[in-house]
């Protein structure tokens, strides 16, 4: 049976930013309240297209729907919910919230990708686009990738035209490391080894591509790594902290025996520090890596590190 669309009333809703009144396709962004949503959402209104972001809380919808947005209230982990919020869309750019301070933060993701499979199949969306992660290919040893993988293969079994952005290292990982560095003069980085040139990307560049990606058409299971244009270690990272603050920066690898006390009392539960720590592991290892394989695609954003590091470094 289809799901009858019911959303929040808008009179502005079918408005386009220009205030014209728009016939475009109408694409659904959720995670609108974080960096690639919001970066994504943002790329689609600018381009003249009809816009429904899905937000867990109504107040969260209302800078949305002030530009023009449609706004739809939804429990990730309700099908009926999301099935409502993907009703007449054209397409949906899926961000599948993670819960870190779970200690089920896995079978929740599992519990939350199911849902949105479901949701989607009901509501027959033509595509999707969904945030997924370099590494998840790798059915273990990846730590909070496995919650990427679960997106996938439960995307996958829908039969529905479906793009997974397998992302490299959020740029703004860096964000409370650079901060630390501002005051101690020194980089703290779970990344290793030091002169280890990582791939890396901003999250503006992961939302632009998302919409544009979005509002393309394919068949099947499209896979599609992203990273910024050139790849940093944590080294380059401390030499430009040093020629932006005029102090000498030294990069400093955390030993792996405090990983786990270095991200303590940050909201984490005990299963999220043992995901981190299999992660992190992962990555340095090279376990966790792009590699070169049939059939996938490769996108590289515009937004260098330095730019990204300097809002940090004042944020």
């Amino acid at each position: 049976m289809d799901c009858i669309a019911f959303l929040k009333p808008n009179p502005s809703r079918f408005l386009t930013r220009r205030g014209m009144m728009s016939t475009t396709e109408l694409y659904v962004v959720t995670g609108a309240t974080g960096r690639t949503g919001s970066a994504a959402a943002k790329t689609l209104l600018d381009a003249g297209k009809r816009l429904r972001v899905v937000v867990r809380d109504e107040p969260k919808g209302e800078v949305w729907a002030a530009l023009g947005a449609e706004v739809a209230v939804a429990d990730f982990s309700d099908s009926s919910d999301l099935c409502k919020a993907f009703s007449g869309a054209d397409g949906a750019y899926i961000v599948s919230p993670q819960q870190y301070s779970s200690e089920d933060l896995f079978s929740q993701a599992e519990l939350m990708a199911h849902s949105i499979a479901e949701a989607a199949k009901v509501a027959k969306l033509p595509k999707l686009v969904a945030l997924s992660s370099i590494g998840a290919e790798q059915p273990e040893g990846t730590g909070w990738i496995a919650m990427n993988r679960m997106l996938e293969e439960s995307l996958s079994d829908t039969g529905l035209p479906v793009t997974f952005l397998r992302a490299a290292y959020f740029m703004e990982n860096w964000g409370s490391l650079v901060k630390m560095a501002v005051h101690q003069y020194q980089l703290p980085s779970f990344l290793s080894p030091l002169n280890q040139k990582f791939p890396m990307i901003a999250t503006a560049d992961i939302g632009r591509i998302a919409a544009e990606a979005l509002c393309e058409n394919w068949e099947g299971v499209r896979i599609i790594d992203l990273e910024g244009p050139v790849r940093y270690s944590p080294k380059d990272i401390a030499e430009h902290l040093s020629l932006k603050l005029g102090e000498a920066i030294q990069p400093a690898s955390i030993p792996e025996s405090d990983w786990a006390q270095s991200i303590a009392g940050q909201g984490f539960s005990s299963a999220a520090i043992s995901g981190f720590i299999e992660m992190t592991q992962g990555i340095n290892s090279g376990h966790i890596a792009f590699h070169d394989r049939l059939n996938v695609e490769r996108r590289t954003g515009t937004v260098k590190l330095d730019a990204v590091i300097d809002a940090l470094a004042v944020g």
